[in-house]
C-alpha cells in the first residue's frame, strides 16, 4: 500500500511540474506606444522569425490577407483623431491587416480585431485601405519588425520589415487648431499665474505665427519667473528672428549669466551657438 501511494505522488508531482511547465514563444509579442501630436499611438503584434524560409510568395503568400505579424491579430490604437490615406480616423482601437504583393502592398485598417487568418477577415468592415510600395532594404531582418519612424508634430510613419523588404504607412494628424483653442480659452482665466506665456510663445514661434505675439509672452514668462535661463534663452532666439540683433544678444547673454549660476552648462552652449550666428 505504501509503495502505492509514494508511486502515486511521484506521478503527480511529475504531472504537476509539467503543467508549468513554460517555454519561450515561437513568434514573441511586442507592444509599444509612440507619443504623436496631442495624443499617442499603441502597436500591439506578434513577431515571427525568418528561420531559414522563403518569407514573402512562400511563408506569407501573394495576394492574401495576413495578420501583419503571428499568433495573435495585430491592433493599433489611437488616443486621437488620425488621418490615414486621406481618411480621418477616430480615436479608437483598429484590426491592422496587409495583403502582400511583389510590387505594391494593400494596408486595412479595420474594425475587426480578431482577424488571425484570412477566412475570417471580412472587407465590409474595412475602415481605410491604403497602397504602399514595398521597398529593398541591404540589411535582413530575421524577426519582422514593426517600428514608427520620422516622427513630427503632425506626421509619423509606421515601418513594417522583414527580410529584406519594407513596406511604409504614412500617418498625419491635425493639431494648431486643439492648441490655439487650449492657448485661447488658458489666457481668458482670470489668475495670470495659470496663462502658459512660455508654451504659448514657444508655440508661436515654432509654427511661424505672429512672433511679435510670442515675444510678448516669453517676455511675460521672464517676468514671472527672472531665473529661467530657459526662458531668456527663447526669448533670444525669438528677438533674433524678429531681427532684432542688439536685443537677441544682451538677451542670450543674460541667460548664460543664469545658466551658469545653475550650473548648466548645456543651456551656456546653447547660447554661445545663438551668438555665434549674430555676429
Amino acid at each position: 500500500m505504501r509503495k502505492t501511494i509514494l508511486i502515486g505522488c511521484m506521478l503527480a508531482f511529475a504531472f504537476t511540474t509539467q503543467a508549468q511547465l513554460k517555454t519561450p514563444a515561437p513568434s514573441t509579442t511586442q507592444t509599444i506606444k509612440q507619443d504623436f501630436g496631442l495624443g499617442s499611438i499603441e502597436l500591439a503584434y506578434s513577431r515571427p522569425g525568418i528561420k531559414g524560409r522563403k518569407v514573402f510568395g512562400d511563408l506569407v503568400p501573394f495576394g492574401k490577407v495576413w495578420r501583419t505579424g503571428a499568433n495573435q491579430a495585430t491592433t493599433l490604437t489611437f488616443a486621437d483623431e488620425v488621418t490615414i490615406g486621406g481618411k480621418k480616423i477616430p480615436a479608437g482601437k483598429y484590426g491592422l491587416l496587409t495583403i502582400p504583393d511583389k510590387s505594391s502592398w494593400t494596408i486595412i485598417l479595420t474594425k475587426q480585431l480578431d482577424v488571425t487568418s484570412p477566412a475570417a477577415y471580412k472587407q465590409e468592415n474595412d475602415v481605410v485601405r491604403v497602397q504602399a510600395k514595398p521597398e529593398s532594404i541591404k540589411n535582413k531582418v530575421e524577426t519582422f519588425t514593426m517600428q514608427f519612424a520620422n516622427v513630427k508634430p503632425t506626421s509619423i510613419e509606421l515601418h513594417m520589415m522583414w527580410d529584406q523588404t519594407n513596406v511604409v504607412l504614412p500617418i498625419t494628424t491635425e493639431i494648431d487648431g486643439k492648441v490655439m483653442a487650449q492657448i485661447d480659452e488658458l489666457m481668458k482665466k482670470e489668475d495670470p499665474k495659470s496663462h502658459p506665456y512660455f508654451g504659448a510663445a514657444m508655440y508661436y514661434m515654432e509654427t511661424g505665427k505672429d512672433l511679435n505675439k510670442a515675444l510678448e509672452w516669453f517676455n511675460k514668462a521672464a517676468e514671472a519667473n527672472p531665473k529661467a535661463f530657459w526662458v531668456i534663452h527663447q526669448r533670444a532666439n525669438c528677438l533674433a528672428k524678429l531681427g532684432k540683433k542688439q536685443e537677441a544678444i544682451e538677451s542670450a547673454n543674460k541667460s548664460i549669466e543664469l545658466a551658469k549660476e545653475a550650473k548648466n552648462d548645456d543651456y551656456v552652449a546653447l547660447n554661445q551657438k545663438l551668438l555665434a550666428t549674430l555676429k
